[in-house]
């Protein structure tokens, strides 16, 4: 196994990392500076957006160079060639001291996206899912900080956890209907040395994969929700994993340079890079664009 930093932008708030299989192509954000970044698996060709509000998270659109995306206030179709976004749905208008945040797009083309508390105290959040036809629906609430949307590989199994609670969710997962339901626990994640549970990804063999914030590891989970296998990173504050690469075997990590709220650590030169794990063994799952 090999852990590598593949662009250094020193991302705030790196997040949401996409493998778009068709451009070979990453994209990621940057939460808290309001941009969105594309490169090729080695880091090059680095390409730039700025969006002008926070961000949480986006899904490449079925349809056009663009993304759905979650700002700070509403989500938005954006048009990577011209620049622009284009509101679809501002669910939380009423809430100004929420943001959306982490989101990914289903088989069918929905995206479920959550919201969140931007102090991390208020369960004040909810959990969406937008459909191709502009509609919105509310999935669950009572959510202080929305994050790491994924599916198991047949999407029976929608997961999702609120950092701070300590538990990674299971639902059962309607793809007919995208109805989520029978939420319970599927894993409680060890908090004792300051980490939580940030964004996470399903491998080709059902196994989840947990990005441990503030506790500098990578958690995968088995299917039964035991804990499978630890890699430790070289930054304390990873935010992100995605599969990527031609044969989609190389993890995809995302991290952050500057900590949202200062209870949060400080961490090392190599904080807020793009890293590359290389040699796990293992294959991810394609990512799915919104409208498909």
């Amino acid at each position: 196994m090999r852990i590598r930093s593949v662009v250094d932008v020193k991302t705030s708030l790196g997040e949401s990392p996409v493998w778009d299989v068709e451009q070979q192509r990453l994209y990621w954000v940057d939460s808290m500076d309001g941009r969105v970044f594309r490169a090729a698996a080695d880091g090059t060709g680095l390409e730039t957006w700025d969006v002008r509000r926070k961000i949480g998270s986006l899904a490449l659109t079925a349809n056009g160079d663009g993304a759905v995306v979650a700002l700070d206030d509403g989500l938005y179709r954006f048009d990577f060639a011209a620049d622009r976004v284009e509101l679809l749905a501002a669910p939380e208008k009423d809430v100004p001291s929420n943001r959306l945040n982490d989101g990914k797009a289903d088989s069918r083309g929905r995206f479920v996206v959550g919201s969140m508390d931007t102090l991390e105290a208020s369960p004040s959040g909810r959990l969406y899912r937008l459909d191709p036809d502009g509609s919105l629906h509310v999935l669950d609430d009572g959510i202080t900080c929305s994050n790491g949307p994924c599916w198991s590989p047949d999407e029976s199994t929608f997961y999702f956890a609120d950092t701070w609670t300590g538990d990674i969710w299971a639902y059962d997962y309607d793809i007919a209907t995208g109805n989520a339901t029978n939420r319970r626990v599927f894993a409680t994640v060890d908090t004792a040395d300051g980490g939580a549970c940030d964004g996470m990804t399903v491998d080709a063999d059902g196994f989840l994969w947990q990005a441990h914030v503030y506790g500098g590891k990578i958690h995968r989970y088995a299917p039964d929700g035991t804990l499978d296998r630890t890699l430790d990173m070289p930054v304390r504050k990873v935010t992100s994993v995605m599969f990527g690469g031609v044969d989609l075997d190389v993890l995809f990590v995302t991290s952050m340079a500057r900590p949202p709220l200062p209870r949060f650590p400080e961490d090392g030169p190599q904080r807020g890079a793009l890293f590359a794990v290389d040699g796990l063994g293992v294959h991810g799952l394609p990512a799915h664009r919104f409208g498909a």
